[in-house]
């Protein structure tokens, strides 16, 4: 059997059709992590993303589930910060069961790009700071999965 992983940086992801669905809550934040996704892409020459602004993380999965007819992959963005209530742990946690499943039921790369953070400071850190840059690590996450997918062996969509 062969081995399917190529290095990162030497993806040309020329013609590969890439949606973004990025959550408004913490625009603040979700905004930057859509500048980084959209620069990896373009260092990476893949054409100019789709993006579909949604509400909130809850809704990612549905427009992820769209986005998928006609692309070859779908990164959802979105930042949910937890608070005093178990509102976070429903959030983040239907967000990341509904966009696997989207993936999974379509066959599509769907990468999950959500930060769940305790605190707003945790999430700036992981747009640029100390802890990279999420957007970008979310962008890179499709492309390298639409590589491996196509390489693969298997019926294709």
């Amino acid at each position: 059997m062969g081995e399917y992983a190529p290095p990162s940086d030497a993806i040309d992801a020329r013609g590969t059709r890439v949606a973004i669905a990025v959550g408004r809550f913490n625009g603040h934040i979700t905004g930057p992590l859509l500048e980084g996704a959209r620069r990896l892409l373009a260092r990476h020459h893949a054409p100019d993303p789709t993006v579909a602004w949604v509400p909130g993380a809850f809704e990612l999965p549905l427009a992820a589930q769209r986005l998928t007819a006609g692309h070859d992959a779908v990164v959802a963005l979105g930042a949910v910060v937890r608070g005093d209530t178990p509102h976070f742990e429903f959030v983040a946690g239907e967000a990341a069961a509904g966009l696997m499943r989207v993936g999974l039921d379509t066959g599509v790369p769907v990468v999950f790009g959500v930060l769940t953070t305790d605190t707003v400071g945790q999430a700036e850190a992981r747009i640029g700071g100390a802890e990279g840059h999420k957007g970008e690590e979310a962008a890179l996450s499709a492309l390298e999965m639409v590589d491996v997918m196509r390489r693969l062996p298997g019926p294709t969509r």
